[in-house]
């Protein structure tokens, strides 16, 4: 796709952890309005390339841009600002504080970050009602599946142009799972542009517009989700199934 379409572009980025090389050059791209799939096993990188787009591992070399704007050099805090929002592996919740507390801590009024329509706390308890039952909880008496919920809440409540998703279905039952799958076609109707790192194959792949797969941090498959559902070659080498 042509760059001008694009929301986020990762341009030939090299990340390191001390001396040890983890993303070798990965380029890709998330068009606006899309869902773009990154799959891999896990060491390959996945988490690393999240982690080097929200700023808190920077690249070594290459550049990462959003909305047509260099971010690479910037602050983890700045790139949030700017409208990219994280669910991180973990969910990293407040454990102390109410579900009200956590959804409400991080809020950005109406018209944040240039969107005509903007996230409230009545629209995110809508899309998950299970929090408005637990809304005066601490975050420590939450299932883990309820922390997920919330985590996911919570960076809606940011009103991100960008929604970065990493490993959203670790740990969740099949059930959550799947509750997890009608939250995030929802968000695809509304045309807000995900990035999902997954290693649930069957999920990314019902949900995505386009999948990446990244070995030994560099990106070797790039295809639609029905191609590469239908490459059992790839899928048996880079993915073990």
């Amino acid at each position: 796709m042509d760059d001008r379409g694009l929301m986020l572009q990762v341009d030939d980025i090299h990340t390191y952890y001390g001396e040890s090389y983890v993303l070798q050059g990965i380029s890709l791209g998330v068009p606006s309005g899309t869902v773009m799939a990154v799959l891999g096993r896990n060491g390959m990188g996945k988490t690393t390339l999240i982690r080097s787009i929200i700023g808190f591992t920077k690249p070594r070399a290459g550049r990462i841009i959003f909305e047509g704007r260099d971010i690479t050099p910037l602050r983890s805090h700045q790139i949030v600002s700017l409208g990219i929002a994280l669910v991180p592996q973990g969910r990293r919740i407040f454990p102390s504080l109410t579900v009200r507390e956590n959804l409400t801590l991080g809020e950005k009024p109406p018209g944040a970050n240039g969107r005509g329509e903007a996230w409230n706390l009545d629209l995110v308890l809508d899309l998950f009602p299970r929090l408005k039952e637990r809304l005066s909880n601490t975050g420590n008496k939450l299932s883990g599946g309820e922390q997920q919920m919330l985590a996911f809440a919570r960076a809606l409540m940011t009103n991100p142009r960008l929604l970065l998703l990493d490993e959203p279905t670790e740990g969740l039952a099949p059930l959550l799972v799947r509750a997890l799958g009608d939250i995030l076609l929802k968000l695809k109707e509304r045309k807000l542009s995900i990035l999902l790192v997954e290693q649930n194959l069957k999920f990314a792949l019902q949900f995505s517009n386009h999948v990446h797969i990244l070995n030994r941090g560099r990106v070797v498959h790039s295809s639609s989700p029905e191609a590469l559902d239908k490459n059992h070659e790839v899928k048996a080498r880079f993915l073990g199934v």
